[in-house]
């Protein structure tokens, strides 16, 4: 049996590792066990002395010696006497054991190991040049001493970072309680609207371009429908009725597989239906459609053309049963077109308006245009 003392001083090591394995040649199993037990208790001092090596890194020291000691049962297991000296693949053996142990264990991120081993030699090459230079290095005077690239230092020293990351729970600031996860920013609850805007964009495109400046004025000019009606010259009420247009469509193509077709035309001239009835005695004009500031311009040149082509006839009959809606552009239309039709001795009366298109000529001052 072997003593602890044969094993003393540790220079012994490969004469005793040679002892151990001449006796191991011949012995049965339980022996053998016996020997191995022995043997790895009688060099454990070189597991201690290199497990000191490491300490005052973050790690316990028990938990060092530890592993220390499974590095070495693996060297007594793995050990070949023909491959050279006991000592030299212990030392190497259980320190690789060691260090493994840091890069698996002891970082709070996993990274990859050559990032490890990196940032290893970046902090042992800042300790150099900071006794060297008496400063603190810059990544540009490390990356020359290791020969690497600025950019290979700075990701090494962000990873390092990953090695003891700090808790949440640890306190800052002056006030009681107060902790680093208080700091952090709480989930973006409009993340959930991503989708959604990026499919807004992709509608707006299919939207004529009068449509679409309508919308960015009234939702990201925030402008009212007034303030856009004079920045785009239409009437306040033609505004409301684009953008509500607009909006349904938008929201029916959200709520859809396919957007549906765009059923509003882009009239630009904003052009009504106007039929012209050519008699002796009168002009009878059917306008149908809304009038208001885009197309008020429009339907004065059409009835004006008709008084033109149609005379020598005596009277202008207007009749607009097919217009719901009639604003002051509208009522200027009509003043208009009554000046020019009395310059040639025409009469002009309007028939078959609806109740409020009759409110609205009526408190405008136009009641002779409604009774012959």
């Amino acid at each position: 049996m072997l003593s602890t003392e044969e094993i003393e001083p540790l220079e012994d090591l490969d004469s005793l590792a040679a002892t151990y394995t001449d006796a191991c040649r011949d012995a049965d199993p339980s022996t053998r066990l016996r020997l191995r037990d022995d043997f790895v208790g009688q060099v454990l001092p070189l597991a201690r002395r290199l497990a000191r090596r490491f300490r005052g890194r973050g790690e316990p020291a028990e938990d060092l010696e530890q592993v220390a000691r499974l590095g070495l049962v693996k060297t007594v297991d793995r050990y070949d006497p023909e491959r050279g000296s006991f000592t030299a693949y212990a030392v190497v053996t259980i320190t690789g054991e060691i260090k493994r142990h840091f890069r698996n264990h002891t970082w709070g991120v996993h990274v990859p190991r050559r990032m490890q081993d990196l940032s290893l030699e970046i902090t042992h090459a800042t300790a150099t040049l900071t006794a060297r230079l008496a400063r603190t290095p810059t990544a540009a005077e490390i990356a020359a001493y290791l020969d690497l690239a600025t950019a290979e230092v700075l990701d090494a020293q962000t990873t390092a970072a990953a090695y003891s990351p700090a808790s949440l729970n640890t306190p800052v600031g002056e006030e009681e309680g107060a902790e680093l996860g208080d700091l952090m920013g709480t989930p973006d609850e409009d993340l959930g609207l991503v989708d959604d805007r990026a499919t807004v964009e992709r509608l707006l495109c299919r939207l004529p371009e009068r449509e679409r400046r309508m919308l960015a004025l009234r939702f990201y000019g925030n402008l009212s429908q007034s303030e856009i009606a004079a920045e785009l010259g239409f009437s306040q009420m033609h505004v409301s009725r684009l953008l509500g247009r607009a909006l349904t469509w938008l929201r029916e193509a959200m709520l859809s597989d396919s957007p549906p077709c765009w059923t509003g035309a882009d009239d630009t001239d904003h052009r009504l239906q106007v039929t012209v009835a050519c008699r002796s005695d009168a002009i009878r004009t059917a306008v149908t459609g809304e009038i208001d500031r885009d197309n008020a311009g429009y339907l004065r040149e059409e009835l004006l053309a008709a008084v033109r082509a149609c005379l020598p006839a005596r009277r202008l009959v207007i009749d607009l049963a097919g217009v719901p809606l009639l604003d002051a552009a509208g009522i200027g239309m009509l003043l208009a077109v009554r000046e020019a039709a009395r310059a040639r001795h025409l009469r002009v009366r309007v028939v078959g308006l609806q109740p409020y298109v009759a409110k609205i000529v009526a408190v405008s001052g136009l009641r002779d245009l409604l009774t012959d």
